[in-house]
This record gives C-alpha cells, structure tokens and sequence, in this order.
C-alpha cells in the first residue's frame, strides 16, 4: 500500500517527523502545511501553502488528494478539535480529540485529574481571581512557579523568588493579559527539586509504546539561565531514566493516565508526552502534560527510532499497540537549538543562512526556515536543530557543535551546554 500523508506543521518536530515518515517503504508521499525550507528540500516531502488552523482547507485538500493519513503536529489545533472534524470528514487523523487535548490545553483540568486519579505532582492552586491567588502564595514556600492555564508556546511559566514577585507576576497574568487568553487562570505550584525528563509515549487509547527517553533544556542560556523557552535543545536517551525509573513512569504515571482518560470518557489516542521531574530518590512527578510531541525532543528520538513510523501511528489508529513493538538504535542523538538573536524576545527574520550541505555524523532539521528565491532565510524564534550522533554523549555532542561550526547567519544564539548532565554521568562511570 502506497500510504500518501498530510503532516501539519512548521518546526523542528515536524521536519523530524516528516523525515522519519519518508523512511518508511509504505509512504510515496508526504505534504507538510505549511512546512519550511528543510520540508521543502527532503524526498518524497512537498510543502503545502495552508496554515495549520485552516482546518476546512487540510480537509479539502485530503479529500482531493485522497490523503490515508493526517499527522497533526503543534498543539493548538489539537487543543481546537481538529481531529474531531477529520474523523466527522471521515478521514483517518493521528493525535488526540479535543477532549482529551485537554492535558496540555488547560493546567487546571490537568492538575485536577492528576489529583482525581491520585498521580503524583507537585501541590497547587488554581486561580481566576488576583486577590485570592496572592492569598495562596502566602502560604506556599519559595521558590514557586506561577503558570499560565492556556496554551502560552512553552513560555507561560515562571519561577518566582519572593511574594512580591509572585504578586506582580500574578497581577500581569490575570489583570495585565500577559498571555491573552492562555493567562486567564493561573496555576500556582510547589517548586519541584530534581532532575527533568521528557517520557513520550504513542497510546492507541487504551494500549502504549514508550519512545526513548530524552531531555529538554528549557532555558534560554548557558547553566539552565534566562527565561524558558520552547526549548534550546535535547538529547536521547536521558541516562536520568533508568530501567527501574522507566517502569515506575509508565506504573504511576502513563497507564493511569490513560486509564483515567477512558474513565472520563475521552480515550487518549496520538503521542503523549509526559514532563516530569525525577527527585533524588527517583520517584517521578508530573510537571506538565502535552498532547503532541515535543520540539526539540522530536529531532533526537526520531534520530533513534528504527522502527516504522508511519506503520506505529497506523496501528494506534487501529487499536492494534499491543501487538507492535517500537525499536531504537543504541547510539546517542543530542540536538542544538540554533535561534535567532533576541529568541525568545524580540528577534531578526530575513537572514540569510549558510553552511546547511553538511552531511557529518547527524542532522540538520530545520524550524524557524524558508525558501526565498533557492536561498534559505530565517524565519525567526528557533531557526535550526542541528543534531549529532554517536556512541556517547561526549561524542554525539561534538558531531552536533562541530556541524554549527559550519553554519552562519546574521545574530544566531544557542547555547553551548546542551547535555551537560549526561556529560557529567558519563565521565562517572
């Protein structure tokens, strides 16, 4: 069978994600809306001039084209039901409905059911009213994190050191709409000590398979500093989940997680992706959920996967998990993220980019990209995902930093820790 797909979406994920569909010998063609300069240049892979919220347009052109499968890359159209309406269009679509986007389109909803179905995260308190969620951080311990409810890019959440800052971020949130509708709410949390983990899973609704695990770098520099971001890069597998922490993640975490969801009715069917931190003992807790993949832990998994992608989101689309096994190589995947200067403020577009022909041990996934006139440009945010392989951390990350050597454009930023943890644990054995 000669599979035609549509994949929605523009980063770094999507090209990764695109890329590894191409692998498949099923798949004779793939269209990404609307996709970017790296989409653009990948075999078998065409752009498509849709915007990823333009959901009558995807349906229309998966009914001309006779698409077998739409893959739904970012979050907020999985938030905004669009599955729900492939699926009414009659057309097979891979992510989660609206109902059970939920986990990552409200924190509230999220840390309710965590709570309902006794699944470990950190305290909290949900607010829409200023006055009572400054009365509650008086009783919280410093440091705590103040999120936005909604969908805010990986941006909404901030780390507060004292009352008065708690009170000014509160009061920008709620009274100031420092996030429009996504800080219409906000979450108040305990401050989670530990190390962090990204645990994605492919789930049929009631059945899963575990990707490989991996690590984001939320911050924006060097030693975990600055404002987060969507992420400055990643790499798999995270040695921080052991075999002994990966069963108590799918134990305490993912199966009644997934129980839970079908007891609400709103069975969980796409890529769940689980943020958690492990804390010095190696119990895990919930920081967040989202109900899609994670940019850039995309670029490094799929790196390592060696199993048939297209073939895995067919089968959870068939209710047929149980009966698939998912591969991965042994080898280490660690990717940078290279942004644009002022990322994740105010940031340049239009610069030229050079340097993206090499073919060293790894990568080059494009993000923040287009094509103007057989040029590459920025697009702005992050612009690349230049990922490295090898045997070890040590030399999975050198591939990666030696590939940014030969990359160029006018202001680019990224930071030059990425895996540094995993550095540490493998210079202690």
């Amino acid at each position: 069978m000669d599979l035609k797909v549509l994949l929605t979406g523009s980063g770094g994920r999507e090209h990764a994600l695109a890329w590894k569909l191409a692998a498949s010998k099923r798949v004779q063609q793939i269209f990404v809306a609307p996709g970017n300069a790296g989409t653009a240049s990948e075999d078998k892979i065409s752009n498509l001039d849709v915007d990823v919220m333009d959901f009558a347009a995807q349906i229309e052109f998966a009914r001309r084209e006779k698409i077998d499968l739409v893959i739904i890359g970012p979050e907020a159209p999985l938030v905004a039901g669009v599955v729900d309406q492939f699926e009414q269009a009659g057309i097979a679509c891979f992510g989660p409905g609206k109902a059970a986007a939920q986990l990552e389109g409200s924190k509230t909803f999220t840390k309710n059911f965590l709570k309902k179905y006794q699944i470990p995260t950190a305290r909290y308190g949900s607010f829409e009213d200023v006055d009572l969620a400054i009365e509650f951080t008086k009783n919280m311990s410093l440091p705590m994190v103040i999120k936005a409810d909604g969908l805010a890019a990986g941006k909404g959440v901030v780390i507060v050191h004292s009352l008065d800052e708690a009170e000014f971020i509160i009061r920008d949130m709620l009274s100031g709409h420092a996030f429009g509708e996504a800080g219409a709410r906000v979450v108040i949390e305990e401050f989670l000590e530990g190390e962090e983990a990204s645990f994605i899973v492919i789930a049929d609704g009631e059945h899963y398979l575990p990707f490989a695990s991996s690590q984001d770098h939320k911050a924006a520099f060097d030693g975990d500093m600055g404002p987060n971001t969507g992420g400055m890069g990643a790499y798999s597998p995270a040695p921080v989940v052991t075999d002994e922490i990966s069963r108590k993640i799918m134990e305490e975490i993912i199966t009644p997680t997934l129980s839970g969801m079908r007891d609400l009715g709103h069975p969980y069917t796409g890529f769940l992706y689980a943020g958690l931190m492990i804390d010095a003992d190696g119990n895990p807790k919930v920081i967040e959920f989202n109900c899609r993949f994670g940019d850039p832990e995309t670029q490094p998994i799929m790196m390592r996967l060696k199993s048939d992608l297209a073939e895995l989101c067919l089968a959870a689309l068939d209710g047929n998990l149980a009966a698939t096994k998912i591969e991965f190589t042994d080898e280490v995947a660690l990717t940078v993220v290279v942004a644009a200067g002022g990322y994740p403020g105010d940031y340049a577009e239009g610069d030229v980019i050079t340097g993206l022909d090499q073919t060293a041990p790894g990568k080059i996934f494009h993000a923040g990209t287009t094509l103007d006139r057989g040029e590459v440009r920025s697009r702005g945010g992050r612009v690349l995902g230049v990922t490295g392989t090898g045997k070890t951390v040590a030399l999975a990350r050198a591939a990666a930093y030696d590939l940014i050597e030969g990359i160029s454009f006018s202001k680019m930023q990224y930071r030059t820790d990425i895996g540094y943890r995993a550095l540490v644990r493998e210079d202690a054995l």
